[in-house]
């Protein structure tokens, strides 16, 4: 079975995913061009353009094949948090358009788990604009409210300097998803920061800094994995 994380540069999402033994393909543009399989993870070097998403939904389906349960993905969040609101009319007298550009990157998801003809998908962003330029999202959450599935001695992997062990940590997010995927149960842990590391320790609009606020909470993936992945939900 296989699984698809698209706009996803740290690859935390699919870990548990390829630790359980499923194929996974993890896109962004940021990976080497081209297709790269290292065993069961294909890391595909690849950009995407809001007006090609059935073009980009049709060529994913062709390249992962058959057989997959479960697609994740991490649209850019830059024009569309409320944490840049007060660029938006700027953005806005250089291209009106910029914001629905930017929704429909985030529509590539439900458009790539409909090609696949899978119905378990999420999207993660910021609070923000995508409510009411298409709905609502489903939950939300803390990083803390997952930090129980990671263990007592945890540290960050990649930036240790920036967040705290056990995602003990507040990044307010909101999840949207399609019918098949669950919801994880939460295991709260009390937050050692009440304020987003990632926005109080980077400053800049660099590539780095906005990998780092986009990093995805560890106990997170752990928790949407044991809720969705096909082998687990079935012993439930």
């Amino acid at each position: 079975m296989k699984a698809i994380f698209l706009y996803d540069i740290t690859g935390f999402m699919a870990a548990p995913w390829l630790e359980a033994g499923y194929e996974c393909w993890v896109f962004d543009g940021q990976h080497t061009e081209g297709v790269n399989r290292e065993g069961n993870l294909v890391k595909v070097g690849m950009w995407f353009y809001p007006d090609q998403i059935q073009e980009h939904a049709a060529e994913i389906s062709t390249m992962v094949g058959p057989e997959v349960v479960f697609v994740f993905g991490f649209p850019e969040c830059t024009h569309l948090t409320v944490a840049g609101a007060k660029h938006f009319a700027k953005k806005a007298a250089v291209n009106p358009q910029f914001q629905i550009e930017a929704m429909n990157l985030a529509k590539l998801i439900p458009a790539v788990s409909k090609a696949c003809q899978c119905d378990a998908w999420a999207l993660e962003n910021p609070v923000g604009v995508m409510s009411t330029l298409w709905r609502k999202p489903d939950f939300m959450f803390n990083p803390c409210d997952f930090g129980g599935y990671l263990p007592m001695d945890d540290m960050h992997p990649v930036y240790p300097d920036i967040y705290p062990g056990r995602d003990a940590y507040n990044k307010g997010t909101c999840i949207w998803h399609g019918e098949g995927f669950q919801e994880p149960v939460r295991r709260h842990i009390p937050p050692l920061h009440r304020a987003n590391p990632g926005w109080a320790r980077c400053g800049g609009k660099s590539l780095r800094t906005k990998n780092i606020r986009s990093a995805t909470p560890r106990g997170f993936a752990q928790a949407v994995f044991e809720a969705n992945a096909p082998h687990l939900r079935d012993l439930v």
